[in-house]
């Protein structure tokens, strides 16, 4: 059976109460932009708590359709539908068997059927449609019987303007529409963790910019594709990411030359946190989001992340904070980035560890010596923000 139409489901947009049109047309738009990227062509619309999409075109690729809608977030369940003009109900029945027989090859099935009557002048209620229904079924179908508790396959029927017909649900990634909950910048480097951080904050509704802290000669072309690439897998779930390139060598070297190697990773990770704090300020965005979780390395004991966040003054998000390695991989691998993630290409941080990291840092004496960089870490700084280059990535 072709399909010709779907079905989406939310569910948290279902309790936002008067502010919910706001939500369901953030759901519509994400889903057309999402759509942009099929062959056919495809109508979005929403009417009375329900969002269909019609496919437009005679010809479309389903399971394409299908795997670009799962990356849309806000979306509980894509149901495949049959639509069909009310021309009586002996013609609905008919509809129906064909459906069950195409759509289900076993018929060693229970069903229930579940009729929703939305246009209350049509003549059945729906508690009759559901017992009809179930003995034209049952008639045509021997092998099958009605099992109301724990059904193998739920028959939905809407009684709408037009007569939706399915059974298949196809479950969405949930969350919330991205744009729905403001802007956030996400530290990105090439590892697991922090493209996961960027989904995770992606799925809460937040659109989400990137920044990038490439050190040349010691992080090589491939370790900045690297990065690329991880944004634009992101990409396919948070829609367009403005990445912004930002060279870091010469802080590095400096923090190198200047401060106890002891302390180098802190000291560099909040003069990151300072300078896209600084990069998330121009942009308008909110707070700023990272993929550290407590104790996975010595720069994300609970002391370090104190001494970091000391910092800047924006919020900083992490929606990993509680998970274990293992967990983040599992995600990573759901969503494409792990491949990429562990490719060979070392990023800046992992350059200039210390052998013995210093992990309970003492934040009044990591601001001691940060003192050491008066000299130059300004214009430093200065020089990294206005030299930067931005990279827009996901963007049709």
């Amino acid at each position: 059976m072709v399909f010709k139409a779907f079905l989406i489901k939310y569910a948290e947009i279902g309790v936002k109460g008067k502010n919910r049109g706001i939500f369901e047309d953030a759901l519509v738009q994400q889903i057309k932009y999402a759509l942009k990227r099929c062959e056919g062509d495809f109508a979005v619309h929403r009417t009375r708590g329900r969002i269909y999409v019609d496919v437009l075109s005679e010809e479309y690729d389903y399971d394409e359709t299908v795997e670009h809608l799962q990356r849309v977030f806000g979306i509980a369940e894509i149901c495949p539908m049959v639509q069909v003009e009310d021309e009586g109900f002996d013609k609905l029945c008919g509809t129906l068997v064909e459906y069950m027989d195409d759509v289900y090859a076993d018929k060693h099935i229970t069903f229930k059927v579940s009729a929703r009557r939305a246009r209350k002048n049509y003549p059945l209620d729906s508690m009759t449609i559901n017992s009809e229904v179930g003995g034209v079924l049952l008639d045509a179908f021997p092998d099958m019987k009605v099992d109301v508790h724990k059904p193998d396959v739920m028959l939905y029927i809407e009684i709408r303007e037009k007569i939706y017909i399915y059974s298949i649900e196809i479950p969405g990634p949930g969350g919330m529409p991205v744009g729905t909950n403001g802007k956030g910048m996400l530290l990105l480097s090439g590892g697991i963790d922090s493209p996961v951080a960027g989904y995770m904050i992606a799925k809460r509704g937040v659109k989400i910019d990137a920044v990038y802290f490439h050190a040349p000669p010691y992080t090589s072309e491939r370790a900045k594709q690297k990065v690329v690439d991880l944004a634009k897998l992101v990409s396919r779930y948070s829609g367009p990411i403005y990445l912004h390139v930002v060279n870091f060598t010469d802080i590095q070297l400096y923090i190198y030359e200047k401060c106890p190697h002891d302390e180098l990773t802190i000291i560099m990770r909040r003069y990151m946190m300072r300078i896209a704090e600084m990069i998330a300020r121009d942009t308008e965005c909110l707070g700023l989001i990272t993929g550290e979780s407590i104790g996975q390395v010595a720069s994300q004991t609970m002391h370090s992340l104190a001494a970091t966040d000391d910092a800047c003054e924006m919020p900083v998000y992490r929606p990993l904070i509680g998970m274990d390695k293992q967990e983040i991989i599992d995600i990573s691998e759901k969503i494409g980035t792990y491949e990429t993630s562990i490719l060979p290409f070392e990023d800046c941080c992992t350059i200039f560890v210390a052998k013995h990291p210093v992990t309970k840092p003492n934040l009044n004496v990591i601001r001691k010596h940060e003192r050491f960089l008066d000299d130059k870490i300004d214009e430093l700084v200065k020089t990294a923000v206005e030299s930067k280059e931005l990279v827009v990535v996901g963007k049709d």
